[in-house]
């Protein structure tokens, strides 16, 4: 059983994710009118990618950066994972809202359950199966505001689509641990943030000559300067790291459990900022949060029980 100085250690770099995730849509939504998606996204990984490089340096030595044979299987799932999530989920962004967002990604543990059971035949729980349907409803009466078809309006709909997108790229980067054994958490994640970092500049490169973005001028960089600080050092270095060691100390199962408060914090933020929500997106979003807690426990449980 675990000593309460590891159950607060646990709680208190869970709690550092969460503070670090919580705002991060909603800053994201801001500095999306001054720089667009694909420049925000090469961004936050240039900088954090340095970060991430120095701290694998400091703590595993410099034998840690080599990729040792597996520089092909981080090259895809660091381009699916990094590339695929930034690009994806910000410029999904630029149509829709930060809570729409945030909802969106915490359907990541239903859907690994779903991709689990299509590509490895392991059929969820009916109570699982249930937990499932019950939160899809209540991303949809978020995103619809049950009404479908006003969902359609000023492309709304289409951005929630990109940001599904990039959950799945996440779901699949998550899954591909089990191809590193042998390397820790912050050495897989510094091996893949690097070819995805790389990915990202192309496609900002790609989508600059066709002409779907913009090169952002040094002074939009610089107005914007501290929201890409708190990315790059916030979500992408601190958050990660939150992640790692609160799965360490408190186990897969409770950490997710706790990073349910990620999309109430958005919420709450975006309520802050001056956002008015109907009673059908509260309602929706307690359907979502509460099938994921339900869900959480239901497997806390069988995990004892086995």
């Amino acid at each position: 059983m675990s000593s309460p100085l590891h159950l607060l250690r646990g709680l208190g770099w869970i709690l550092l994710s969460i503070l670090c995730w919580a705002p991060m849509f909603s800053v994201a939504k801001r500095a999306l009118s001054v720089v667009d998606a694909f420049a925000l996204g090469t961004l936050r990984y240039l900088f954090g990618s340095i970060l991430f490089i120095a701290l694998l340096w400091a703590i595993e030595g410099r034998q840690a950066l080599r990729f040792e044979g597996r520089i092909v299987p981080a090259v895809i799932f660091g381009t699916i994972g990094i590339t695929g999530f930034n690009t994806l989920v910000w410029f999904g962004l630029s149509f829709t809202r930060p809570e729409h967002a945030a909802i969106i990604m915490s359907m990541q543990t239903p859907l690994i359950a779903i991709t689990v059971w299509l590509t490895r035949g392991q059929r969820p729980a009916p109570f699982v199966l249930g937990c499932i349907v019950a939160a899809l409803a209540g991303v949809f009466l978020v995103v619809t505001k049950g009404d479908p078809a006003r969902a359609f309006e000023g492309g709304a709909l289409g951005g929630d689509a990109l940001v599904f997108l990039g959950a799945v790229s996440w779901v699949t980067y998550t899954l591909a641990a089990v191809r590193f054994a042998g390397w820790s958490p912050l050495r897989l994640t510094v091996l893949t943030c690097v070819p995805g970092a790389v990915g990202l500049f192309i496609v900002n490169g790609i989508a600059i000559a066709a002409g779907a973005a913009t090169l952002p001028s040094a002074a939009a960089v610089a107005s914007v300067g501290w929201q890409i600080a708190y990315f790059s050092t916030c979500t992408v270095v601190l958050g990660v790291l939150g992640f790692n060691f609160g799965v360490k100390y408190l186990g897969p199962l409770n950490t997710m459990l706790m990073l349910n408060l990620v999309p109430v914090c958005v919420f709450a933020i975006e309520a802050a900022l001056g956002r008015q929500f109907q009673t059908i997106e509260i309602a929706g979003a307690a359907l979502v949060i509460g099938a994921l807690v339900a869900n959480n426990l239901y497997q806390r449980r069988a995990t004892s029980a086995a």
